[in-house]
């Protein structure tokens, strides 16, 4: 009777078990898919992509000009301050001009003296070489009364700003120059260029200033000198940029930036969500998707447009990047690509 029994329990109890055992094994598989991190990928392509190097530099003015007089004196008169604005050829200080008079009353003496040799000459009465000697120091005076001439009134030889002023009238001019004059427009940009550009800048080659004292204000400039040499230290080229400065906002002195657009190149444009910053150092990676699996890959990034990233080294068209999920990968994690 017991054994029976037994034989009616068994085919119960192993038909539980095989229950069991198959939903066990549904379990293990779901869990196995749920290990599986979903993300969502972009597949780079190339598209064109501007080549534009920004510089840093700053504003100067196009002719500077320091209004001196050649041998020092005393200042009688200055006709402008800082910040006047002057023409080319305006008298703007007047020197003391007792010298200039005694030189003046000199050759008008000499004058006289040549005017009655040279009589004298044409009757006989002296020598040629006579007459050649008075004609060389009424000459020799002449010149020497122009240039106290010179430096008695001192004249701007360009337009321009006042931009400094070092004396007043009654003083005694010595080593600094009375007045500075700066021309404004144009005015020129000049910045040191990594050497690597060097082939590709050349005269009349556009390019756009910013000054940040002016905000997003753009000017519009061209590069009108290229220094021959390059610096062995810094490895550099110096550049000059001439921008036209009517409305004169631009002012020796701004702190500017100037881009250069040196053409375009077909390159991955990646989105950002994709790039990750390396802990610890300034590498940027981003994980590829290949075979189900998080592939680490270093990238280097050129300039950012938008939202994306130019991709210099490190991808190929084609590749598969996780842009959705990618924040706790690690190289060859399990993913999933969902929409």
């Amino acid at each position: 009777m017991k054994m029976y029994n037994l034989l009616k329990f068994t085919p119960f109890v192993a038909a539980i078990f095989l229950i069991s055992c198959g939903g066990s094994g549904q379990s293990a598989s779901e869990s196995e898919t749920s290990q599986k991190t979903k993300v969502r990928v972009e597949e780079v392509s190339l598209v064109p992509v501007d080549q534009i190097s920004t510089f840093t530099a700053t504003v100067e003015a196009d002719k500077v000009n320091n209004i001196a007089p050649a041998m020092g004196g005393r200042i009688r008169q200055i006709y402008v301050d800082v910040g006047s604005y002057v023409k080319k050829g305006q008298v703007l200080v007047a020197m003391d001009a007792a010298t200039f008079s005694q030189q003046e009353t000199q050759v008008a003496t000499l004058r006289r003296d040549y005017e009655r040799y040279r009589e004298l000459y044409e009757v006989g009465g002296i020598s040629k070489q006579q007459l050649d000697q008075a004609k060389t120091q009424l000459d020799v005076a002449e010149t020497a009364m122009e240039n106290l001439s010179e430096n008695t009134r001192l004249i701007s030889p360009l337009s321009g700003v006042v931009t400094a002023r070092n004396y007043d009238p009654g003083d005694v001019a010595m080593q600094l120059p009375i007045l500075t004059i700066e021309s404004m427009n144009p005015v020129k940009v000049t910045l040191n260029v990594s050497e690597r550009y060097y082939s590709q800048v050349s005269i009349g080659m556009p390019v756009e200033v910013q000054a940040d004292a002016l905000g997003d204000e753009v000017f519009e400039g061209k590069i009108s000198l290229i220094y021959p040499t390059i610096d062995p230290m810094s490895h550099t080229f110096t550049v000059e940029v001439t921008v036209p400065n009517s409305n004169q906002k631009l002012r020796p002195g701004m702190f500017s930036r100037v881009k250069m657009n040196f053409g375009s190149n077909d390159r991955p444009l990646l989105s950002d969500r994709a790039v990750l910053k390396q802990v610890g150092s300034n590498d940027r990676y981003v994980f590829v998707e290949e075979n189900g699996k998080a592939v680490y890959t270093l990238v280097q990034l050129g300039v950012r447009i938008d939202d994306k990233y130019e991709i210099l080294s490190g991808l190929n068209a084609g590749d598969k990047v996780i842009i959705h999920g990618n924040t706790n990968l690690i190289d060859g994690s399990e993913v999933e690509v969902v929409d």
